[in-house]
This record gives structure tokens, sequence and C-alpha cells, in this order.
């Protein structure tokens, strides 16, 4: 597959303003981030609050500046685009190629405009379609995510939760994306409710050729619709695998920490096994030195408190990993995964 996202070398650093309460300091949310999406694929972005997965999706697409690094699009049938050096008014045509859903649907559509107009402001925006034709597509986008014609002149509060998803995956395939990044699009529905909105969107996915970045802190989901996975902790990247092989042996001791969280059914299957974190997530603003993730490993050695391990890939294998002794591990993957959706 080719490939049609490049992260290269990604950082992005907030200060804090100084006040009564001392300096300003600064927060690293991402570090030295390098990663690449193949077109067709869905890509998972995997790890607890605070890992840096957010902004990272959010620097992607332009919507918060990176502080240092480059981001690259690769249009089908044209040279690399380098989305970090182009101004607002340059970046506007790339925006219809690279899309967001956001994780909480009534926070992002405005109350006050009726559906219609929610799903139609992209194509009003890009002067891509009036009149006629942008009845049609609007109506057209609404049938395939699921919102009947008549519910158009409705506002967001007169829907579900999960009606108001579909309804921001629409206004995000209006202009007929290439890319879409999803930040965590089902972690604020019901259960039954996700499995009917990933399911729709594995279904646009194979109708319009979509390529996902899938930001998700549940694992689950993840195994249910994903093709690769990059775990981060602490605004780094720790692993970058494919789904099966990472479920099936991890090779970062932070995946095993988390696939140890997973909920399994039979609980006999959890003897021996601890699925409670070790200690606590460190303050941004005072990362340990060394490998980040040192201070709640369980294999942690004096090596991983003053050297950081570099991502390298593992011998033989697909996988990618951030840690010194990834090749002598015997880590364990998941119990019992979620099965992965069919194509």
């Amino acid at each position: 597959m080719s490939t049609i996202l490049s992260v290269e070398n990604l950082s992005k650093i907030y200060t804090l303003g100084s006040g009564l309460f001392g300096p300003s300091r600064e927060l690293v949310a991402l570090n030295d981030i390098s990663l690449t999406v193949k077109a067709g694929e869905t890509l998972a972005i995997v790890g607890e609050s605070g890992c840096g997965k957010t902004s990272l999706g959010r620097c992607i697409i332009q919507a918060q500046p990176a502080t240092e690094g480059r981001v690259y699009y690769h249009p089908k049938d044209a040279a690399k685009v380098e989305l970090t050096a182009l101004s607002k008014r340059e970046l506007k045509p790339w925006r219809r190629d690279v899309r967001m859903i956001f994780q909480d649907p009534m926070s992002s559509l405005n109350p006050n405009m009726r559906v219609f107009d929610l799903v139609a402001e992209p194509l009003r925006i890009h002067r891509i379609a009036r009149g006629r034709e942008l009845e049609e597509r609007v109506y057209d986008v609404l049938a395939k995510v699921g919102i009947p014609s008549d519910a158009a002149g409705r506002y967001p509060h007169a829907f579900s939760g999960g009606q108001r998803q579909r309804i921001g995956i629409a206004r995000a395939l209006v202009l007929d994306p290439k890319l879409v990044i999803a930040d965590e699009a089902v972690s604020a529905l019901d259960v039954s409710i996700q499995a009917q909105v990933l399911n729709l969107l594995d279904d646009l996915k194979e109708e319009f050729g979509l390529t996902y970045i899938f930001i998700s802190h549940d694992l689950g989901v993840v195994n249910y619709i994903a093709d690769r996975v990059v775990v981060m902790y602490l605004g780094h990247v720790v692993e970058n695998a494919p789904t099966d092989l990472l479920f099936e042996r991890p090779r970062h001791p932070y995946t095993e920490m988390l696939l140890a969280a997973l909920p399994v059914a039979d609980p006999t299957r959890r003897k021996g096994r601890s699925t409670t974190p070790r200690g606590e997530i460190p303050y941004l603003g005072n990362r340990p030195q060394g490998c980040p993730f040192h201070t709640r490993c369980k294999y942690a050695q004096d090596r991983c408190r003053s050297e950081k391990p570099a991502l390298r890939a593992i011998d033989g294998t697909d996988q990618m990993a951030a840690c010194h002794f990834a090749e002598a591990l015997e880590l364990q993957g998941a119990f019992e995964a979620p099965q992965k959706a069919s194509a």
C-alpha cells in the first residue's frame, strides 16, 4: 500500500504562563513522534488520558501548530505536501482531503444550526456545490449515515448521542475526504451504540475508500476496527505493530499493562494476573529521566533509569518498540480479545 500521511519528528510543547505561583513552565505533549499511515488502512493511536494522542491528531490536521517537526500529506496523483509549512489560506484546499470526527458531537455541532446547514456548511465554505446539487449531496450523505431526510430540519438537541455522532460523521464525509481522523468517536456512546457506529465507520471505509486514524483509549474497540496500532505514553510512541501481533505478543511493558486491563468474560482466566496499573502517570512538567515508563515498569533496570530507549524494529517481526529489553522480555498478550470486524 502507498503512504497517504507521514509524520516526522513531531513535537508539541505547551507553555503555562507565569503568575502568582511561580515562573512559566513547559509541558511536552508530544516528543519526537514519527509514523506513517498507509492508504486504505485503519491506524489506531491508543494510550491513557494525557498520553498526547489527541494533541497528535490536532497537530496532524493543523488545528494546533506543532512546535517542531513535519507532517506530510501524500495525494494520490501529486507530489507530497508539507502541511506544517502551509499558511491557513494555503492549507484550506487540503482540509477537503483530511477531515476530523470529534469526540463530543454535542459540543462540536453548533446548537443554533439545523442538521441540513451543519452538513452543508463545509460545501459552502469550500464553494464546492450550491442549489440543487448541494441539497442532493447533503441528503445523500445523511442517508448513508442513517439520518432520514425528514430529520434534516431539526436541531442537534433533538437527537440522541449516537445520532449526533452520525451527523458529525456526515459532516466529515460530505467533502469526500481521503483521510479521516476519528478522535474518541465512540467513547461517549453506550456499548450497543458504539457497535453500530463502529460498523457504520467500517462500511463507509469500504464505500468511500477511506483511510482512518482512530484515536482511542479502549483497546477492545481498537482490536475490532484497527489494522495497526500505535501505543503512546507521555507523548512518546512506545510501540507500533499490526493489531494481531500486538494483542498476541506485546513488545513493550506498557502495552502489556494496557492489555491486562481488558475485560475478560471468564473470571477464572484472570488468576495470577494483576490488572491494576502500577503507580500514577508522571506530571508532564516533571518527566522522568531515561525511559519515560520506568517509574511504573516492573521490569525496569538501572539502564532504564538513565538511558532513553529508541523506537526500533524488532528482528523478524513487523513490530517496533521503545524498550531496551524488547527482545528478551516474554510479555503476555490479551487473554481474550474481541473479534475483529470482517472485511
